[in-house]
């Protein structure tokens, strides 16, 4: 099954069902008003809103219509919580090195979190105003899963049981801030403004094999301006799996319905799959030539990511955006 958001509605949207291939959709407002909604209330309205999605996909709805992507906002338009970690380590690394500072000693036996921005993100095709160009923009294609209400505590093996679905995310970097801000010790703060979520959050069934509980196999795409910058494999090299994050998230807090989580920019490494960042890219420029020849996001660029299946179908829609002055 897969949900969306309208953009019209409020600040949380008009929850839809969306059909495979994310050209129709359905307003299930009698189900559920909104997606934070649905996911408070995920035992009672699951049956309802599959049953709804199966009706869409039969052409059995006279009030199914076509998507239009502007439309859209991203699956939450907001939520109380989102989380972000980091557990591509070939890509901590290289973050890392780009500011001049080593890896954390027990980056291998706990994950690095933090937590974001999460009163309000960007829809996938809506344009990311930020106040400067100076600031080093940068962009991340990630992946991240969203929870029903998970217990203070929760094991590992259990917190597999709570991912309801699973969505595409750009998370945007002021690189320029992060030399300045975390060296502070309190975490990212100005350095990273909200982030944007793809067309459709997706349950792990509809993945097939490519889900396995733990982590998502398959090829996250990115762009600039046309350009393919990353080609990794999102399974490869994920060193923390979400259920370990969830975990780790709850050990002393419970998690309400609806909290976000990410692991971070994906990358592989195979140099063969590019890169998850720009600040990546420019860190093996730096490497191999004495300087970075890739430059930060300016105004007027475009970042796409997508994911798609072994039939060339896109799974979750496109993140397609550009970078404005605010």
């Amino acid at each position: 099954m897969k949900l969306a958001s309208l953009r019209a509605g409020g600040r949380d949207g008009t929850l839809l069902v969306v059909d495979d291939t994310l050209t129709h959709g359905l307003v299930v407002e009698e189900i559920a008003p909104t997606l934070q909604a649905a996911l408070e209330n995920w035992d009672a309205v699951e049956a309802p809103l599959r049953a709804a999605a199966a009706a869409l996909a039969a052409g059995n709805t006279q009030d199914a219509f076509a998507l239009e992507p502007d439309a859209l906002a991203s699956p939450l338009p907001r939520s109380y919580q989102f989380l972000d970690g980091s557990v591509y380590l070939h890509h901590m690394a290289r973050a890392r090195r780009a500011r001049g500072v080593p890896m954390p000693p027990d980056y291998e036996t706990e994950p690095l979190m933090y937590q974001g921005v999460s009163d309000g993100f960007r829809g996938p095709t809506e344009p990311m105003p930020l106040p400067s160009e100076d600031l080093d923009i940068d962009f991340e294609a990630e992946i991240a899963v969203i929870v029903d209400d998970v217990p203070m505590g929760v094991s590992v093996e259990a917190a597999a049981g709570h991912i309801r679905l699973l969505m595409l995310m750009n998370d945007f970097t002021c690189r320029a801030l992060t030399r300045t801000e975390l060296p502070k010790g309190f975490g990212f703060l100005q350095s990273k403004p909200t982030s944007s979520f793809s067309p459709a959050a997706v349950t792990p069934d509809a993945l097939g094999a490519a889900w396995n509980g733990e982590r998502l196999a398959g090829t996250l795409r990115s762009w600039v301006n046309g350009r393919a910058i990353g080609t990794p494999d999102a399974a490869t090299d994920m060193f923390f799996t979400y259920p370990r994050l969830i975990a780790h998230a709850a050990r002393t807090r419970r998690l309400g319905a609806g909290t976000i989580i990410a692991a971070g920019a994906v990358s592989n490494r195979d140099p063969a799959t590019g890169h998850g960042c720009l600040a990546e890219a420019r860190v093996d420029e730096e490497m191999a030539t004495g300087h970075a020849s890739t430059p930060w996001l300016r105004f007027g660029d475009v970042v796409r990511i997508e994911m798609r299946d072994a039939d060339g179908r896109s799974i979750f829609g496109a993140i397609e955006q550009a970078v404005v002055a605010a």
